[in-house]
């Protein structure tokens, strides 16, 4: 069981407040992802969760029982942070099972755990390297083998691929995604990449200065947006915001169209703009355009897209698929 709930959770650091105050629940086997900027908590929430920092106010509770006051060890939680924090003179085997020794666990015991997770994770034939001789894919894996056999209520990542060039983090991504399908343990995430959270995550919360400012499916968070600063954040490439006249005649302050729900044409349109940049990916093209009345804007079309810089294009939002925002930018 892995069920995590907070309750008014606080942490100030001297006179500054940085959780000022969150609810939230996390079910058992769900995996929630933490996104937001640099410096919106996410990290601090997760280091509280794990009883690495401690509670100004509030309370934190694992399958109903009141952790907030309880060491990390007594948890039940396992943590795999950004950095693999291998012991560069020892195995993968003995990199793995260290916890388990330092534990005082049966050697019978710790093979079997260690026999599990390398076979989980495909480490079997690295298990008599050392550290020094793994791709960091590798060794991100070993830390992670490191936390499951300790059979933890949950699992808790720490931005765990920053360290890792883009196509190891695809890979590890998948890699994440199927450890959690085949575990069915809790899992919360940290990270400031939004993609990363919206393929990895059963549930997003989204936070921003320590706030909460929305919890949703990776697809709600997508499609219905409480307010323009989860539009934004959410997608990629970001969503297109439009003010003044634009605006107004939809009774807004700020519209929200998103780079795919632009319809682009050469002939006619709501809006006219010049192409700045073209980004030709094969699949799709990004056009990076300049409106006339000033706005710069990113529009996607499905594969290939012929287009001169300089040339001239319309514009329409496709119908249904555009955001409104009032003056305090919740979504109206």
């Amino acid at each position: 069981m892995g069920a995590i709930t907070l309750k008014n959770v606080r942490k100030t650091f001297g006179e500054t407040e940085v959780i000022p105050g969150v609810d939230l629940t996390i079910e058992d086997g769900e995996f929630v992802v933490f996104v937001g900027p640099s410096g919106c908590g996410k990290s601090t929430l997760l280091r509280l969760i794990a009883g690495l920092e401690d509670v100004t106010s509030g309370q934190i509770l694992i399958d109903g029982r009141d952790v907030t006051g309880e060491a990390p060890a007594r948890r039940g939680l396992a943590m795999v942070f950004q950095s693999y924090a291998l012991y560069p003179h020892m195995s993968v085997r003995r990199n793995i099972a260290f916890p388990l020794k330092m534990a005082g666990m049966p050697q019978a015991e710790q093979e079997k755990r260690v026999a599990r997770a390398a076979d989980i994770l495909n480490l079997g034939p690295y298990l008599d390297r050392r550290p020094g001789q793994l791709s960091g894919g590798q060794r991100q894996r070993v830390a992670i083998g490191r936390a499951i056999v300790r059979e933890p209520s949950a699992f808790l990542f720490d931005e765990p691929l920053s360290n890792l060039d883009a196509a190891l983090r695809v890979n590890m991504r998948v890699e994440i995604s199927e450890l959690h399908n085949n575990l069915k343990t809790t899992m919360v995430y940290v990270t400031h990449d939004q993609v990363e959270a919206m393929t990895m995550a059963d549930k997003i919360v989204v936070l921003r200065a320590g706030r909460i400012e929305q919890v949703g499916s990776p697809l709600e968070l997508y499609h219905k947006p409480v307010n323009q600063f989860v539009a934004g954040f959410i997608g990629s490439p970001n969503m297109n915001f439009l003010g003044g006249a634009t605006a107004a005649r939809r009774g807004a302050h700020v519209i929200g169209i998103r780079p795919e729900d632009w319809v682009i044409s050469r002939t006619e349109g709501r809006v006219k703009g010049k192409v700045t940049v073209a980004e030709h990916l094969g699949s799709d093209t990004y056009l990076h355009i300049t409106l006339e009345d000033g706005n710069h804007i990113v529009a996607r079309s499905p594969g290939e897209f012929p287009v001169t810089v300089g040339e001239e294009l319309f514009l329409t939002g496709a119908e249904g698929r555009i955001y409104k925002f009032d003056e305090q930018g919740l979504a109206v």
